[in-house]
Order: C-alpha cells, then sequence, then structure tokens
C-alpha cells in the first residue's frame, strides 16, 4: 500500500502540472506587493505565530502536538480551496492563480527548511534536508514540471476531467491518512489522547486561523490594498494543504512513520475548519461586491 500510495501521489502532482496554465501563471506576475504579503504569510507568518506559543506546550509531554502544529504551519497554501474562494468573494483571480501554484512550488523547498531549524529540538529527530529535498523533487516536484511541460498538448483534456481527477487525489489522501493512523494507533501514539484533547486542538486550529486572518487582513490595509487584492491576499495567505501535508509527512518522517498520524491530526482538523469559515466569509465578501454593483 505505500507504494501504491507513493505513485499516487505523483500522479496527483503531474495531473496538477497538466491542469496549471503558463499564460495563467503570466497574467499574475506584476503583483510583486500582493505575492509578497501571500508568501510572506504563508511560510513566515503562521510559523512564527505557532512558535509564539510554544512556551505552552513544553509541558506535560505535549512537545509532540506543539511539533505537528508547527508542521501546519509550515506548509504551503492550498491550490483549489484557495481560488474556488477567491472567485466566491470576487477577488483577484489571475493574482490568486498565480499565488497558489507557486507557493505549491515553494514549499518542496521551504516546509523542510522550516522543520529542520525545530525538530532537533522537538523530539523529531535530526532530518538529512538534501535526502529530504531530493525525494520531494522526485516525488513532487518532477511530476509538475512534466504536467506544466504537457499542458499545450493535453490540458484540456485534464481541465475536462478534472472531477474525475480530484476523486482520484482524495482516494490518494485518505489512503495515506489511513495508512499513518493505523500505524499510529498500532504503535500506542494516541494513548494519552482523551476526546477533550481533540476539542482543545480543534479550537486552537480556528483560533489560528483567525489570528492569521486578521493579522494579513490587517497588513493589507495598511499597504492600502484594493478590494480584490485584499481578498486574495487573506484567502490565499491563510489556507494550508491537506494533500502537500500528507505527502510530505511521509518524506519527513519517513524515520518514525508512527508519528505520521499524529502529525497529519492538526492539519485535517485545520482543513475541515478553514473550509467551513472561508466559505462562509468568501459569500459575505461576494454578497457585498454584488450589492455595491447594483
Amino acid at each position: 500500500m505505500p507504494a501504491i500510495a507513493g505513485y499516487g501521489v505523483s500522479l496527483i502532482f503531474f495531473f496538477y502540472g497538466l491542469r496549471l496554465s503558463p499564460a495563467k501563471l503570466k497574467a499574475g506576475l506584476g503583483n510583486w506587493k500582493l505575492h509578497l504579503v501571500v508568501q510572506l504569510s504563508t511560510f513566515l507568518l503562521f510559523p512564527l505565530i505557532v512558535l509564539a506559543v510554544r512556551p505552552l506546550f513544553m509541558s506535560g509531554g505535549n512537545e509532540l502536538t506543539w511539533l505537528s502544529i508547527y508542521f501546519l504551519a509550515a506548509l504551503p497554501s492550498t491550490v483549489s480551496s484557495s481560488v474556488v474562494m477567491v472567485s466566491i468573494a470576487n477577488g483577484n483571480m489571475p493574482a490568486a492563480i498565480f499565488n497558489a501554484s507557486i507557493s505549491s512550488l515553494m514549499g518542496v523547498f521551504l516546509t523542510p527548511l522550516l522543520m529542520s531549524l525545530v525538530t532537533a529540538t522537538s523530539g523529531g529527530g535530526d532530518m538529512d534536508l538534501g535526502a529530504i529535498m531530493g525525494k520531494l523533487c522526485l516525488q513532487v516536484l518532477l511530476p509538475v514540471v512534466l504536467g506544466l511541460l504537457l499542458n499545450g498538448r493535453f490540458g484540456a483534456f485534464a481541465e475536462k476531467h478534472k472531477t474525475t481527477l480530484r476523486q482520484m487525489d482524495q482516494a490518494v489522501i485518505l489512503m495515506i491518512v489511513y495508512t499513518a493512523f493505523c500505524e499510529s494507533f498500532e504503535n500506542g501514539v494516541f494513548n494519552g489522547f482523551k476526546a477533550l484533547d481533540i476539542v482543545l486542538i480543534g479550537l486552537g486550529m480556528v483560533l489560528l486561523f483567525f489570528v492569521a486572518f486578521g493579522l494579513i487582513t490587517l497588513l493589507c490595509n495598511l499597504l492600502r490594498f484594493n478590494r480584490e487584492d485584499r481578498i486574495t491576499a487573506v484567502f490565499c495567505g491563510s489556507k494550508k494543504s491537506l494533500i502537500h501535508g500528507t505527502v510530505m509527512s511521509k518524506v519527513l518522517f519517513a524515520h518514525t512513520p508512527d508519528v505520521i498520524g499524529i502529525m497529519l491530526l492538526p492539519l485535517m482538523l485545520y482543513h475541515a475548519l478553514q473550509i467551513i469559515f472561508a466559505s462562509a466569509i468568501a459569500q459575505r465578501m461576494g454578497r457585498k461586491a454584488l450589492a455595491a454593483q447594483g
């Protein structure tokens, strides 16, 4: 099953590259201030927020829980759901496509780098950064580049069958998550967890989302972004990718596979909650935009 999941992951990113139009990427290149805000929010703001609360997890054997939240913070933004939310709220679509796509590619290098800064002091062990990045390049970056190169020939086919491809994505992710949690339960990783612990982690993920969302909004206001760019910044900068998280957990924690389940727990909660809250906010913004136009 691990081998099937590995090939499935490569296929996910190949088809992602196949649907990634170079023309759409070029359309979003010019707005460098917006791009900077989104990428700094994704790869700097989130880790700093989680680092700030680290002292709260230093006692009671909660260091592994903190590391799993930091892993979430180090991940790139989502692609599809970020773009969908920006579309619902009537934001800057070309910039959303550009930032979500670039974030995914940057995450191949930045997520392992960010994790290597804390794992030596968090019970995660030292990481062979070169080997990890090499594996991610083969499993993630290379399939994306191949898909991007074939976009002109097969991009329309991939776009036509995007629903089927999305179902395949979800099946592979489910397989990875299922095996990860099975290994974690088998090795007793969740023995110390109670239902209240899960609820508290979920509440923490809600707080993390709204703190990040609020800080990004504040920064956009200080930089005097227009409405469309502000929408793109807050939705692309506050999202985290479950796909990248499942893939990178298998690579980053390959030496301790029994902890992958706990590493994915905050991410799974955040992923579900970000969709719920972000969609409600996006719909409200969209209704305001329609009312203003009317």
